[in-house]
């Protein structure tokens, strides 16, 4: 099994503990935007590559793998809706970093000042979630502590209003999968 990323990819990372947690064995394959693009049908990472299945999102992966280990990916519909809000926000905080070092910014563009503002009320909900305050944790606590943590490592957001999400994301760093994942420094 061949597991195809960055490092510092958040989507990645969520990816990465789950292989340490399941105890799976893969092959981490360091991947560039050019890489991807050509060997991926989304033109992103991460993408796996198992035998026969070939998959080409973080969702579709954590699930494989999760079940593969005989385990489950998302107990119920209230972590499955929090997954969903944690993506919708991170998929646009991404965006904006992207389009920002191309020069488009909220500043100059209407679209991307609905992403911001959308990107700010669920992390504002987000800040409101009841999280466990210690491993394990499941995956939507994965998945929030990733987006926060790159959020803190791409400067993205003032987080001083969200005292909640930063104890979360510095007790998650005790959490030895968590913490031998985080982006270099």
């Amino acid at each position: 099994m061949e597991l195809f990323g960055s490092y510092t990819s958040p989507f990645v990372r969520h990816c990465r503990i789950a292989l340490l947690e399941t105890g799976l064995a893969c092959t981490f394959v360091e991947t560039d935007y050019a890489e991807s693009a050509r060997r991926s049908p989304t033109k992103k990472v991460p993408y796996l590559h198992d035998g026969d299945v070939m998959l080409f999102d973080s969702c579709s992966i954590l699930k494989y793998l999760r079940e593969k280990a005989g385990g489950s990916f998302l107990a119920d519909v209230k972590q499955y809706d929090r997954f969903s809000m944690i993506n919708t926000a991170l998929d646009a905080t991404v965006n904006l970093f992207l389009l920002e070092k191309e020069g488009v910014t909220p500043a100059n563009n209407d679209y991307l000042k609905r992403q911001q503002a959308r990107v700010e009320s669920s992390v504002a909900e987000m800040n409101r979630f009841v999280l466990a305050q210690q491993a394990p944790y499941n995956d939507a606590e994965l998945r929030l502590a990733c987006y926060i943590d790159w959020v803190i490592f791409r400067n993205r957001l003032d987080l001083s209003p969200y005292p909640e999400l930063t104890a979360f994301v510095t007790q998650a760093h005790a959490y030895e999968p968590f913490h031998v994942t985080r982006p270099p420094q």
